[in-house]
Formats: C-alpha cells, sequence, structure tokens
C-alpha cells in the first residue's frame, strides 16, 4: 500500500505546522506499507501558510493551491494530485500518533481479507484543547462519533473515490460534505470499520464567548449546506442527520425556550464559567442555542429551495 494523506487547509498555520510535523514521524511495517506523501492543499489561506511550507523543507509534503473554495473543492484537488492508491483524508487540526498510517493500513489489509474490497476504515478523533501536548489528551464519552464517513481520520481505496464521483463541489459551506459523499459510497456497499488504534487529536481553542458570532455562522452554514443535503437524498434517515424534523424543532425549541436563551441572554453564565475554567461546560450549554440556530436556518434554506424549485 502507498497512502496518500489529503490535508484541505485554510488559516491554520500554527496547528498545520504540529500536524504535518507528527506525520513526518510515521512509524510502518515496509511489508505492509510502500511508503506515504502528504497533500496540503490550501484553500486560499491569506495567512503565512504557503511561506511556511515553501520553506519547511518538508520532503514528503507536497503543496496544491486553490482559490478559497471550500473543503470539498480541496480534497477532490488533492486526490487528483495524489499518487498513491490509498487516500487518507485528515483536517489540517488533527496531531496523529507514529502508528497512524501503520494502524489504518493493519485494518484495511485484515478488513479486506474479511469482507473483500468494499471497505474503508475510520479511525478515532480526541478533541483537545491542549495545544502543547494535543496527544497528551485521553478518550472521552463526548469524543464518540456514529458517523459512517467523516474526513477527520478516514483510509479509502482511491477507486472507490473515483467510482462515486469525489466531494460534491457545490457544499462550499460549512458542514455535511463528506456525509453527502458517505451516503453515495453506502450506496455502492462500502462498509465502514473502525479503526480505533489510528487515533488523531483534534485540536480546537479553549471555548470563549468572543467565538459565539463565529460559531453561529458557522451553524447558519450547516443550515443551507444541510438543506442542500436533503434535497441531493430525500430520505429520512437524511433529515435526521440534518435536524430537519418536528422531533428536532420541538426539543431545541423548548430547551431554548424559543430561542429565548440564546448568545445575549447566556453571555453572564458563560463569561463567568469561563473564568472559571469551565470553558467546555460553557460550550456544551451554547449548543443548545447553537443547535437551534442550525434547526431554524435548515428549515429556512429548504423552503428557499421549495420556492426555487416551484420556480423553475
Amino acid at each position: 500500500m502507498f497512502f496518500s494523506v489529503v490535508i484541505p487547509t485554510y488559516n491554520r498555520l500554527p496547528i498545520l505546522q504540529k500536524c504535518l510535523l507528527a506525520l513526518e514521524e510515521q512509524q510502518y511495517d515496509t511489508r505492509l506499507v510502500d511508503g506515504y506523501e502528504v497533500i496540503v492543499v490550501d484553500d486560499g489561506s491569506t495567512d503565512a501558510t504557503l511561506a511556511w511550507l515553501a520553506s519547511a523543507g518538508l520532503a514528503r509534503v507536497c503543496v496544491c493551491e486553490q482559490n478559497h473554495r471550500g473543503p470539498a473543492a480541496a480534497r477532490n484537488l488533492g486526490v487528483e494530485s495524489a499518487r498513491g492508491n490509498e487516500i487518507i483524508f485528515i483536517d489540517s487540526d488533527l496531531v496523529v500518533t507514529e502508528v497512524f498510517l501503520q494502524a489504518h493500513a493493519t485494518a484495511l489489509r485484515d478488513a479486506r481479507r474479511r469482507w473483500g474490497d468494499r471497505v474503508f476504515t475510520y479511525g478515532r478523533v480526541v478533541n483537545t484543547n491542549n495545544f502543547d501536548q494535543p496527544t497528551a489528551e485521553p478518550y472521552k464519552l463526548t469524543d464518540y462519533s456514529a458517523a459512517y464517513f467523516a474526513t477527520g481520520n478516514v483510509a479509502i481505496a482511491r477507486h472507490w473515490l473515483e467510482a462515486s464521483g469525489g466531494f460534491d463541489t457545490r457544499f462550499q459551506l460549512y458542514g455535511w460534505e463528506d456525509l453527502e459523499l458517505g451516503v453515495r459510497l453506502k450506496q455502492l456497499g462500502l462498509r465502514l470499520v473502525k479503526c480505533p488504534q489510528a487515533v488523531g487529536y483534534h485540536w480546537h481553542p479553549p471555548f470563549r464567548v468572543e467565538q459565539l458570532p463565529q460559531l453561529i455562522d458557522r451553524e447558519r452554514q450547516r443550515g443551507r449546506t444541510g438543506a442542500l443535503f436533503y434535497q441531493k437524498h430525500p430520505t429520512f434517515a437524511v433529515r435526521l442527520m440534518v435536524q430537519m424534523t418536528w422531533v428536532h424543532r420541538l426539543l431545541w425549541g423548548l430547551l431554548t425556550f424559543g430561542g429565548l436563551l440564546n448568545e445575549r441572554t447566556l453571555a453572564p453564565l458563560l463569561s463567568w464559567l469561563c473564568a472559571r475554567g469551565r470553558s467546555r461546560l460553557a460550550l456544551e450549554i451554547s449548543r443548545l442555542f447553537l443547535n437551534w440556530y442550525a434547526v431554524c436556518h435548515t428549515y429556512a434554506a429548504w423552503a428557499v429551495l421549495q420556492q426555487e424549485r416551484r420556480s423553475d
């Protein structure tokens, strides 16, 4: 197996540096892994990402550039530029362990012996705020993911990506482009194989109240792409994923008192928690109204799509 690790990035230089340096330290059995390359696709960064990549001297790293078109287009470009017969997708804020490649390779080999070629492996993602030592974070219940295909840590044969048509580049805003591809991979009969030994530590800064406008905008984007996801795959399973059901509308509406609990009314409590080192709890409380924003904007975006369809 020869792996191409595809990493889209946009203005994340400090953690991207840790991500790429960790990938330089991979240890693997050469009888199973022929080698690997790292494809970094810069999605129009405005920080010093490209300058650092040009001067870093990382022999395995190949750099591709595109205008800011989103992660779907970036991943497609990375796959097109790759030499590997096996593709690994990770995010640029993920720091992996030294056995990361070996773990994916072993799991792919064992799964193919058992079930044939229609498999892909899904590694473990541990969320952390620890920038200095991200790999010191323990696995937590909140790190569990039931996603079928999520590009934070996944390995798949290149030919299945080509057979599926790749990522849909209409998903330019935040959210759902990987799960949408997962629907098409499932239609091709691919089996998900969990690979907890392939661990990636997903770093994000500790929550601060000042981040709320950005987080709210992200939920608005998620709502718009969620409506597009359902338009493309109008199934009940997708409705559940994007929370476009009366149950979700009722749930988040009740929990936020119809939106009365929001970033303004909860700001004093959230600031108090953050000041006392309880930023994780503050973020979990914020998810109440963040989910409410996502549900509302999904329904609003769906109404717009329906109106556009009636107008055509």
